[in-house]
């Protein structure tokens, strides 16, 4: 019986939406729909591509429905930057590396399931447009070849994106092209060289590259700019900066991708500042005035559909802030300016919070939430009025602190901590409402600068990687820099005051050899505690390695 389990449980991980065995009798029933019904027309695979690209955005959703177990923490939490706290999920792992990390976990098989769904949905669509006959590609203004050849770029490019969570999170992993039916239940995958892996990515992203547009004419697609973006990210990993470099000006230097550097969307009369235009509902989307977006994941309230993202919840910790309490009262109400509630799995480090200059806009209140204003009824409607506790009037200011560090304890939870507040969206009028529904910029062009200043530094130029650097830090008001000022940890302190929770700071770190150091000197709620080498790299998860029958396939070193 075990057995029987563990090869179904490897036969779903490669038989996915849109796949199915091949048939056996002539009938088609045009209310079935299989691959061979499906992907015949270009409005097919338009079909498959949407469930695709559903895969590929619960990155930012729950890994099982649980509306607690938010993936994109698998590459985020428990680095340098972003400690766990409340923790569930990969956040516990964080805490206790040495006990917790273990090829048994849940956390790794649905994440690791989650990701060959992605890699094997695309390979379908990959195989049919390539091998299906008779298909009907018309449609819209392009071309049949050229509908085909952007199908396929989608197709590539998404694969690609998954292999690079793959292969950063587990190493050497089994590299399958082909489409997964009921007849090719395989009980014998090799783990493939990383390296080797890297060359497939970068040739999708390369194909990618030709036939994707710099627009996409509907909106979520992956588009020209994400993918040069990665592939200046992935010859960086490769140790290729002077190919990271062409690709970095590609994206900067040829669309029509531009920084955010002035106030504009629906809150533009509004006091704030303009780095913080861009998360606000409304103004994530490039015809919202979202000039800095290479890639923008979808999400609608109230709609067959549209889904809904958990970052809000994980990443701010307003329902902690509203539970202070100050001379017997808790004075914060939960209210929709605010952000309504979120419940802080992970939130900034107290080493990443000291990282801001005064003047800094990305550290300042707008962006991270270090202080409130007690305010009356009208002020936080449609919720009530805050509780004045003793001697405070409403105007006054309640802070949080984080002068002392966050460190881990069997219930690690802090009230008062700061939380980015770049998630701070509520689409309904239900402040308590666990989801959210706001459309987010999944890339954008600062992320871009700052490979390119990666590439100029490895590159001898520290000049140069001195003005790129300070093209980012002019639009937030952070003072300039010099080419002394330049080496990778000035870099990856930049890359954590702009990108804090956006990032895959994991991989940022791995692929820098600087994971394991920094997560020591400044990750104090787990990571200094019980880190290690091992710890660079995710366990095999063991019931992919028992479902392997036929085939011994290794664990990564020290699990």
């Amino acid at each position: 019986m075990k057995k029987f389990i563990h090869i179904v449980f490897i036969s779903s991980m490669l038989l996915v939406a849109g796949g199915c065995a091949k048939q056996e009798l002539e009938e088609r029933p045009p209310h079935l729909v299989t691959a061979e019904t499906l992907y015949t027309s270009l409005n097919g695979f338009e079909s498959g591509l949407n469930g695709l690209y559903s895969l590929v955005r619960k990155e930012r959703e729950a890994v099982d429905g649980s509306g607690n177990n938010l993936l994109a923490m698998l590459a985020t939490v428990g680095t340098d930057n972003l400690d766990a706290h409340n923790s569930a999920f990969m956040g516990s792992i964080s805490q206790n590396w040495k006990s917790l990390s273990i090829s048994t976990s849940s956390v790794y098989s649905q994440s690791f399931l989650w990701l060959y769904q992605v890699v094997n949905a695309a390979n379908t669509i990959i195989s049919r447009a390539e091998n299906q006959p008779d298909i009907d590609w018309k449609g819209g203004s392009a071309t049949p070849d050229q509908n085909k050849n952007r199908v396929l770029a989608e197709a590539r490019a998404l694969r690609a994106w998954a292999y690079r969570h793959l292969t950063y999170l587990w190493g050497d992993v089994p590299l399958t092209l082909e489409e997964a039916n009921g007849s090719s239940i395989r009980t014998d995958f090799e783990r493939t060289p990383k390296a080797q892996v890297r060359n497939v990515m970068k040739a999708d992203w390369l194909f990618a590259e030709q036939y994707l547009p710099i627009e996409p004419a509907i909106r979520g697609k992956i588009s020209k700019g994400a993918v040069q973006h990665y592939l200046s990210e992935l010859y960086l990993t490769i140790g290729k900066p002077d190919s990271a470099l062409i690709y970095a000006d590609r994206v900067i230097g040829t669309g029509p991708y531009k920084l955010i550097t002035a106030r504009y969307g629906v809150e533009k009369t509004q006091p704030g500042v303009a780095f913080m235009d861009m998360f606000k509902d409304g103004n994530a989307n490039r015809e919202e005035g979202n000039t800095e977006a290479l890639w923008v994941w979808q999400w609608e309230y109230n709609t067959v559909g549209g889904g809904a993202n958990l970052m809000r919840r994980e990443y701010s910790n307003t329902n902690y802030h509203s539970l202070i309490s100050i001379g017997g009262v808790t004075p914060l109400q939960l209210t929709k300016q605010r952000g309504g509630r979120g419940i802080g799995r992970a939130v900034p480090s107290q080493w990443a919070i000291n990282l801001y200059e005064p003047q800094d806009d990305r550290g300042s209140n707008y962006a991270l939430q270090k202080w409130y204003i007690l305010s009356n009824a009208i002020q936080n409607a449609p919720s009530p009025a805050d509780n004045l506790p003793p001697g405070y009037k409403y105007g006054d200011t309640i802070k949080m602190s984080w002068a002392r560090d966050l460190v881990y304890t069997s219930k690690t939870v802090r009230n008062d901590w700061p939380s980015t507040r770049k998630w701070d969206n509520v689409a309904s009028t239900d402040v308590q409402e666990t989801l959210g529904y706001n459309d987010q910029a999944y890339l954008r062009l600062a992320e871009t600068y700052l490979l390119k200043a990666e590439a100029q530094f490895k590159l001898g130029n520290s000049a140069g990687a001195a003005e790129t650097i300070n093209i980012i830090r002019r639009r937030s008001h952070a003072s300039e820099i010099n080419a002394s000022a330049v080496n990778i940890d000035f870099i990856l302190d930049e890359r954590s005051r702009e990108l804090i929770t956006e990032e895959h700071r994991r991989y940022t770190l791995l692929r820098t050899g600087k994971w394991l150091e920094r997560v020591k000197a400044h990750n104090f709620a787990g990571g200094n505690q019980t880190a290690t080498a091992r710890d660079t790299i995710y366990p095999i998860p063991q019931v992919v390695i028992d479902a392997n029958l036929t085939k011994k396939m290794p664990q990564n070193p020290g699990y």
